[in-house]
């Protein structure tokens, strides 16, 4: 069936239909809402709000011509911004322990690497949190600009202003660490 067929049908009260958009996305929210709270727990709980509040509301969806789950994103959106707020804490995103390189690589490899990876998430999580939010749907989930800024409620040319902005100050931030390395 379709999404739109499924999105008609789930607007109307299917339960049924609703729940196929769940297995769709439940895993797409859940890694992007991760990534923000940096804790599991959280991270399902919040899943689990959101879609209760779509289910909630999804008669209330309108198609303006961007993908349902830029629609997903938003209430997720919404919801670890009031996580935020309400903690009043900075997320933090977990370094994991699962190797980035092929195991057969020499170990050097794997150390330089995996030092590089903690250096760049380090940077990251110093960023503002909208920011943080922009390279998580870029770069994880691979959305467009206007599914970025349907999410992030700006216009297309404000979210590629952002994008630009934000790896221009990682790329000055990445310059002046590795001079202050080279200076030691």
């Amino acid at each position: 069936m379709s999404e739109e067929a499924t999105l008609a049908l789930a607007s109307q009260g299917d339960r049924e239909a609703f729940g196929v958009l769940y297995e769709r996305y439940v895993d797409r929210i859940f890694n992007y809402i991760y990534y923000r709270t940096g804790n599991v727990d959280d991270a399902e709980d919040l899943t689990a709000r959101v879609f209760q509040r779509a289910m909630n509301h999804i008669v209330n969806y309108t198609d303006r011509g961007v993908p349902f789950s830029a629609w997903l994103y938003r209430i997720a959106h919404n919801l670890v911004a009031n996580w935020h707020r309400d903690r009043s804490r900075r997320q933090e995103i977990p370094i994991t322990e699962t190797p980035i390189v092929a195991k057969d690589a020499p170990p050097e490899i794997s150390l330089v690497q995996n030092q590089e990876k903690e250096a760049l998430l380090n940077l990251i999580r110093g960023l503002p949190s909208e920011r943080q939010a922009l390279l998580i749907l870029k770069f994880v989930e691979h959305l467009s600009n206007a599914e970025i800024g349907e999410i992030m409620g700006r216009s297309e040319g404000a979210v590629k202003s952002l994008y630009h902005r934000t790896l221009m100050s990682l790329r000055d931030q990445v310059g002046s660490s590795n001079q202050f390395e080279e200076g030691d």
